[in-house]
């Protein structure tokens, strides 16, 4: 299977800019979830990253949205957030988070990164991505 990317993102200008900028730049993009239950519903198909937002339609779920996808389907998660202090020291199993809005080299970067230590490669994160311990 290759490789492909979930966005958890509720605000559709936001989800629609970020899978235009992924598709244009080669990657796979199953869908777009706006909350808990379709995130694991479009996940259930796999997924190998998951770019989520912290608040969605149905409140703050993006953190056990983040550790579900990680712990029950294996994917690398990237939180994408306006606010990231909301995650305090993070989620266990989860890679970092991303301040958005973030800029198509920003987003590319994280997600290079992610895919690149998902398959087992030491490689240093980009400057714009905070990882967690």
């Amino acid at each position: 299977m290759s490789e492909t990317i979930l966005i958890v993102e509720d605000e559709f200008f936001i989800a629609f800019e970020m899978q235009s900028i992924l598709e244009r730049n080669g990657y796979t993009v199953v869908g777009v979830a706006a909350d808990m239950e379709s995130a694991i519903v479009k996940a259930g198909s796999g997924v190998s990253l998951a770019l989520v937002d912290l608040h969605l339609r149905d409140g703050l779920t993006g953190p056990e949205i983040g550790a579900r996808l990680s712990g029950e389907f294996d994917a690398a998660v990237i939180f994408v957030t306006a606010n990231p202090r909301v995650l305090g020291d993070g989620v266990a199993g989860t890679i970092g988070v991303m301040t958005k809005p973030a800029d198509p080299q920003t987003l590319l970067s994280a997600v290079s990164y992610a895919l690149e230590r998902r398959r087992g490669h030491p490689v240093e994160p980009p400057q714009n991505l905070v990882c967690f311990s």
